[in-house]
């Protein structure tokens, strides 16, 4: 029963966050996670340690939903319309972060092989806290309608980035020890796997609804398909949010009713997302701050650096509106699950390194989703597209 008290907490604080969060003017998301790391085992420790892990499920369910409502972005009319520009945006934002993360590593005289794992956990980007900035204030234009491609598009950057990246320090560790390509396979297999499978649970979420027409009937079945590719996704070794993405992407490509099923959705969200929220706060630890010395503020600023550097020349290269242009990347700061998920992989190709891997990845999530949101917010309303 412990865990349905500290659930209780969490919504009661987000409650009351969210609330204080629209009195100076920030994202309620700020707010969650601001509230999460008072009431969590850093500050007043009114959510146990132990409860966080108990309640993780929460964390599944809620980027499932997000996943799938990202998904739902991704219909061919709007690839029509835009051509490769989120995918090239998606890709040079990833990669300039990367390769500025590992250069100014080595160039500080890090170990190679460390700087490469590292530098390669900088390509990922939470989409979850940019979303929530973009449902609250309702944002409408080319820069919102690129960033939601651009931050779905990420996740499968990331792993093919990380990939490459953890092939090449295995290599520096241990030359001659493997093939590269074999070892690449890991990342693809993982990708298309996640694809595959959430494209098949699209296809089939249609049936059903041919039965069901109540909302609360769809609901039920939304909640079901959710639950379904999350324990694919976690059976197989899949990614979740990829899974769910190809999931929403197939089901509003080839259902008629796919604007009113994800209106459901939506409707489903709100409490789950800010238990999420105020979880990730709670989960997040000061203490790690005064470890992470040079290498996490290398890591921390140039991140920000690449991740802007490369929207806007991926923008630039593909003549996107100058808004897209100048404040994309500002938008692309969060970064969370996928990054810490990594650093788990990390520690078995530098092990005498994990520790560092994940203090600085872990610090660098606090620091970016903390002021990530608001930076989201102040880049859409530059653009126009937020109007208070």
């Amino acid at each position: 029963m412990q865990q349905l008290m500290s659930l209780a907490i969490l919504l009661l604080t987000g409650l009351v966050f969210g609330r204080l969060m629209k009195l100076v003017k920030m994202p309620n998301v700020t707010g969650y996670l601001i509230g999460g790391l008072i009431v969590g085992p850093s500050v007043l420790n009114l959510v146990h340690a132990d409860a966080l892990s108990q309640l993780g499920f929460i964390s599944s369910v809620a980027l499932g939903f997000i996943a799938f409502s990202i998904g739902s972005e991704f219909k061919a009319s709007y690839f029509k319309r835009v051509g490769m520009t989120p995918i090239v945006i998606a890709i040079l934002e990833a990669m300039v972060a990367v390769v500025l993360v590992i250069a100014s590593l080595i160039a500080f005289g890090f170990d190679p092989a460390f700087s490469f794992v590292l530098g390669a956990i900088a390509a990922a980007t939470a989409p979850a806290a940019t979303i929530m900035v973009i449902r609250q204030y309702r944002a409408k234009g080319p820069v919102t309608e690129t960033l939601l491609s651009v931050v779905a598009l990420d996740d499968a950057v990331a792993l093919i980035g990380f990939g490459i990246a953890v092939a090449i320090a295995q290599m520096i560790e241990n030359p001659g020890s493997g093939n590269l390509m074999m070892q690449l396979m890991d990342p693809v297999i993982e990708i298309l796997g996640s694809l595959g499978s959430g494209a098949v649970l699209g296809f089939v979420l249609l049936i059903p609804l041919k039965f069901f027409h109540d909302e609360d009937n769809r609901q039920a079945l939304i909640y079901a398909f959710i639950f379904i590719a999350l324990f694919v996704s976690s059976t197989f070794g899949f990614s979740d949010l990829l899974t769910c993405m190809a999931m929403g992407a197939v089901f509003a490509n080839i259902s008629n009713e796919s604007d009113k099923v994800m209106a459901i959705a939506d409707r489903l969200t709100p409490p789950i997302f800010m238990a999420f929220f105020v979880l990730s706060g709670a989960d997040l630890k000061l203490s790690i701050l005064p470890s992470i010395g040079l290498v996490g503020i290398i890591y921390v600023v140039m991140r920000v650096v690449g991740k802007f550097l490369g929207a806007w020349a991926g923008a630039k290269i593909m003549h996107a509106s100058e808004p897209v242009q100048k404040y994309l990347g500002w938008a692309l700061l969060p970064q969370a699950g996928v990054a810490i998920g990594l650093t788990v992989v990390a520690q078995t190709v530098v092990p005498q390194y994990a520790e560092t891997v994940r203090a600085v990845v872990l610090c660098g999530t606090l620091i970016y989703e903390l002021i990530g949101p608001s930076v989201s917010k102040w880049a859409l309303t530059q653009a126009g597209e937020i109007v208070e």
